[in-house]
């Protein structure tokens, strides 16, 4: 039975995985700007979670205090600006390229947390930093700044950067919210921060652009939430970061199968490097 439980965690994670990577597909998909996107996400994903903990009769707003709101609005204005920087990256790099620049936010992570908390960075997270480092320089298509691909490097990079001050909010506000609360909270926030800028132009967006954006909310966010924090139930937290590590890998095959983006010499040579240094980060 132990070994049943664990399989079917191992395939919820992997599923999850999947679905975070496909993000960036619908996000290419998605003619509408970024913000657009972003915010329209934001609200099918607070309106199918908030379902969800209503059907378990815990609704996310149940004992909420100040501090915990101090805390998610912090984290909510930080993950709005990674979400509209990933997602930029997305349109003007790429799957490959956008999520790549992405996956090296453990790196920033560890460089955050030694900065902000004085501590001193392991042997193990220099290498990996460097690792990272190598791998964006791979990943680059060129070194000319009038290279829309390279914008959406940049645009990616900074949403990396980006998500791991959020890791550090997180790890700083850190109280006993669960998952998907915080997951509906956070929404909510960047609906807040977004709001005022896309409101007016939803009426322009075209259906099949609503299409994908449901589709972000529903699968990529509520669905996939819901199946990363089930199987935390049963596995261990390494072993959720190995796998989340294959993100990129499961974006970049289904990007190649669907969008005929084909990853190039320098995409698997950076992504290599920046993924080993990521597995690397994960095993500690």
């Amino acid at each position: 039975m132990q070994h049943d439980a664990v399989r079917s965690a191992l395939l919820r994670m992997h599923a999850a995985t999947v679905l975070f990577g496909v993000s960036g597909i619908f996000g290419k998909l998605c003619q509408c700007s970024a913000i657009d996107l972003v915010c329209g996400r934001a609200m099918v994903a607070v309106a199918a979670l908030a379902g969800l903990c209503l059907m378990q009769r815990n609704p996310p707003w149940r004992g909420i205090t100040a501090r915990d709101l101090a805390g998610l609005a912090v984290s909510g204005v930080l993950l709005t600006l990674h979400f509209v920087t990933f997602f930029m990256g997305i349109k003007l790099g790429g799957v490959a390229v956008g999520t790549l620049g992405f996956a090296c936010f453990p790196a920033f992570t560890a460089l955050f947390e030694a900065i902000a908390y004085r501590e001193r960075p392991s042997m193990r997270e220099l290498l990996c930093i460097i690792m990272v480092s190598i791998g964006l320089a791979c990943l680059a298509p060129s070194y000319s700044l009038a290279d829309t691909a390279t914008h959406g490097l940049l645009w990616g990079i900074a949403s990396a950067a980006v998500y791991g001050l959020v890791a550090i909010a997180n790890r700083h506000f850190a109280g006993g919210m669960s998952g998907m609360h915080t997951c509906w909270w956070q929404n909510a926030v960047i609906i807040l921060c977004l709001l005022p800028f896309a409101g007016q132009n939803f009426s322009a967006i075209v259906p099949l652009d609503w299409l994908w954006i449901v589709c972000l909310g529903l699968l990529c966010t509520a669905l996939a939430y819901s199946l990363y924090v089930s199987s935390l139930t049963v596995l261990k937290a390494r072993q959720a970061a190995i796998i989340i590590t294959l993100e990129p890998v499961y974006a970049i095959i289904i990007a190649w199968l669907l969008l005929g983006e084909a990853p190039g010499p320098g995409i698997i040579a950076g992504g290599t490097l920046i993924l080993g240094a990521v597995f690397l980060l994960s095993r500690r």
